[in-house]
């Protein structure tokens, strides 16, 4: 299925976890895939990693990489007038770069506030705001954001819990504002996702990484944990034009959890 051929897409945050494998999956099915990420020397490899891979040269895919401040409005502006150069245009934006700084509310300080707020809020009208002004003038595009079950409330993450929510009101906007000129903005909400970022939420808690998956599989329907490539697939279909009449919702990606 090449759902992508002769796309472009952007990924931020795309050398790791949830953000490779939406590069992996995008790249397989066809699309241009620029990587923009903040180390350099980690999407490049990444990059060279997935340009390998034997269905991403299969579907003719490729990945490109971009060192990328994804706060900085000069730096968005530059890597993408460079990707659409590269990519010959920009049809497709990931907004998926995120930290987390856990810390109970009374404890946590202003600079783990102001940093999850801006790489995981700011970033996405930073970089949404440049890929739109491609989009709208081809009358055509797709937005998807990471957003995330903390949106509902988690313990110890009122910083990423805030910026998760405003990211889905945030998302429910641009669908009203861009869907005249036939760009659709979706997100997709993970559930508890087996990455580097959930073995440190893990760490935090003083909990083994593998034990505390084992926990969450048990109180999930579905009976596991979600892998990167589980939130790739519904990425990708709201970025294809399967979803063409899909505009301004979140997807929770859970596994039935409540």
């Amino acid at each position: 299925m090449m759902r992508f051929t002769g796309k472009a897409a952007v990924v931020t945050g795309g050398a790791q976890g949830i953000g490779r494998a939406t590069s992996l999956r995008l790249a397989r099915e066809g699309a241009v895939v620029g990587i923009f990420d903040l180390n350099r020397d980690r999407a490049v490899q990444s990059a060279a990693d997935l340009s390998l891979d034997p269905e991403v040269i299969a579907a003719a895919g490729r990945v490109l990489a971009y060192s990328c401040d994804v706060t900085n409005d000069d730096a968005v502006a530059s890597a993408a007038a460079a990707f659409a150069r590269d990519a010959g245009g920009l049809h497709i934006l990931v907004n998926n770069a995120g930290i987390t700084r856990d810390e109970l509310f009374f404890r946590m300080e202003r600079s783990s506030w102001d940093s999850v707020i801006n790489t995981n809020l700011t970033s996405m009208f930073v970089c949404s705001q440049v890929a739109q002004s491609y989009m709208v003038g081809q009358r055509s595009g797709k937005i998807v954001n990471l957003s995330s079950r903390s949106a509902l409330g988690n313990r110890g993450q009122a910083n990423y819990a805030a910026a998760k929510a405003g990211v889905q009101g945030f998302t429910a906007t641009l669908a009203i504002e861009l869907g005249r000129y036939n760009i659709n903005v979706n997100a997709v909400a993970p559930g508890f996702v087996a990455t580097e970022m959930t073995d440190a939420t893990a760490l935090r808690v003083g909990k083994d990484p593998s034990e505390y998956q084992d926990e969450v599989a048990n109180r999930t329907p579905l009976g596991r944990v979600g892998t990167p490539a589980d939130v790739a697939a519904s990425v990708a279909f709201l970025s294809s034009d399967d979803a063409a009449y899909i505009s301004g919702q979140t997807l929770y990606v859970n596994g039935g959890a409540r």
